[in-house]
């Protein structure tokens, strides 16, 4: 997997406001139904993986073990 910071264009220990700036921004250039961008499907999966990995809720749990 591609590091999830990196597919967000963000710094390795960002809160989870930053993430989510982040996410939202890029979730919007990249939406399919929005971008001209012939890979927009592709990328905005990878932003929805990376975003998902770096939840909140996610976090948490591999904390946890």
């Amino acid at each position: 997997m591609t590091n999830p910071y990196e597919v967000l264009g963000i710094k390795e220990g960002a809160s989870q406001d930053e993430i989510k700036k982040a996410y939202r921004e890029l979730a919007k250039k990249y939406h399919p139904d929005i971008s001209q961008d012939p890979k927009a499907t592709e990328k905005f999966q990878k932003i929805n993986d990376a975003y998902d990995f770096l939840s909140s809720d996610n976090i948490n749990k591999y904390k946890n073990m």
